[in-house]
């Protein structure tokens, strides 16, 4: 395997050719090696050079794409006005194919032969609790976007810094607004993946907390094609609320399909991760579903009419939650940085763990961890085509509707 990596602009294709180097240009040259190995300082002219793998393709490319473009975003942004600490910044980064092993040895590469100055994370809790150790040996600080799982804060790691809500909040929304609405019944569906179980079992918890009762709460493999027998058994117990966690966003489509194939009936349905591709794909079939959105272009955060704007000219579509998630733990990145005055690890650590602020994904603090304790995301539910924020109120722009049956008007 040997991916190229992308750096936002055109990929300069140079092959170095063999040379010979003559006696008297070669004590020059140890020289030079010789002065930057005891820390010269870098000109103004080169570049600080982040890496990061993203999943371009694979099982997570839905959220991994849009998330590279809100880091190619960030980067465009910072050098536009100025750089960082003067100098130009550049994003060194490759796909990692939605593949824990593929992202281990790019994150090896990244910092052994590529020796970027820094690195942000990839995708998801999968990814990132794969590549920890990697990061954590060579002591960089990583930025983690868009990992939520609770348990990888808990292992005692000193350089990981989470940007989301915890996971086991994913699906709170849901359990909140149906408890508020009287329901009693809730299944909980999730795939058998890091996050996906963080999420799933954070809402059977807090249902039972309500006084609810879980009338099935299953584990399904990764690439499950036919979800008919689980949805069988959820109409055999009565549910009256589906929550699903998945990290492979297209499950949600197949299983409203087969919902609606097999007319099982829920009051709601909601999913760990709200996108736009969701509604693409199912149209009307969208209506009424819930889902977690992290972010949402019409919430008070600084900045965030500037980051729609660009995103939609440079990128040709709106932002999903997993670009500004990107966008936002760059922002934390450069601002730490600059307040801890370095790149070195222990700085930017210091200055992280100090930080407590707004960037365009929203509120940023955490614990001695590196955990997340001021961002809780929102949910949405698709109404008249259009992603409505239902809950918290406080932000809320509509109220939930229930349609009474769900799936029984057919076109």
């Amino acid at each position: 395997m040997r991916s190229r990596p992308r750096t936002g602009s055109e990929p300069r294709l140079s092959s170095p050719k063999p040379m010979t180097l003559a006696p008297m240009i070669l004590a020059p040259l140890i020289l030079a090696i010789l002065m930057a190995a005891v820390g010269c300082d870098p000109g103004p002219e080169d570049p600080i050079r982040i890496g990061a793998t993203m999943s371009e393709t694979g099982a997570y490319a839905t959220q991994g794409i849009p998330a590279l473009n809100g880091y190619r975003l960030c980067v465009a942004d910072v050098n536009e006005e100025g750089g960082l600490f003067g100098r130009p910044v550049e994003l060194v980064s490759y796909d990692d194919e939605s593949s824990s092993e593929t992202a281990i040895v790019l994150y090896e590469r990244l910092i052994t032969e590529d020796r970027v100055d820094a690195v942000l994370g990839p995708y998801g809790s999968t990814l990132t609790e794969a590549v920890a150790p990697v990061t954590e040996r060579h002591r960089q600080v990583m930025i983690s976007p868009l990992a939520a799982t609770t348990s990888i804060w808990e292992q005692g790691r000193r350089y990981l810094f989470m940007v989301l809500p915890p996971a086991e909040l994913f699906l709170a929304g849901l359990i909140e607004m149906a408890s508020d609405h009287g329901l009693e019944r809730v299944a909980v569906l999730q795939e058998d993946a890091l996050f996906p179980r963080a999420a799933g079992g954070g809402a059977a918890e807090l249902a039972r907390e309500k006084g609810m009762e879980v009338v099935l709460h299953e584990t399904y493999p990764s690439g499950t094609e036919d979800f008919s027998p689980l949805l069988t058994r959820i109409q055999a117990e009565g549910a009256q609320v589906l929550a699903m966690s998945a990290s492979a966003l297209g499950d949600f489509v197949t299983v409203i399909r087969q919902m609606r194939d097999a007319d099982v009936d829920v009051a709601m349905f909601g999913t760990s991760g709200a996108v736009a591709e969701f509604q693409e794909a199912l149209g009307e079939m969208a209506e009424y579903a819930y889902g977690l959105s992290a972010w949402e272009p019409g919430l008070p955060n600084p900045g965030i009419d500037p980051f729609v704007e660009a995103y939609q000219e440079t990128f040709g579509q709106d932002p999903s939650f997993h670009a500004a998630g990107a966008y936002g733990s760059c922002q934390l990145f450069m601002e730490a940085a600059r307040r801890g005055g370095s790149l070195e690890a222990e700085a930017l650590r210091s200055a992280l763990l100090d930080l407590e602020t707004q960037t365009v994904f929203g509120p940023f603090a955490v614990d001695e961890r590196g955990y997340q304790t001021a961002n809780q995301g929102v949910f949405i539910q698709w109404q008249d085509g259009e992603k409505v924020v239902v809950w918290p109120e406080e932000v809320a722009t509509a109220d939930a509707r229930f349609p009474t049956p769900r799936w029984r008007d057919r076109e």
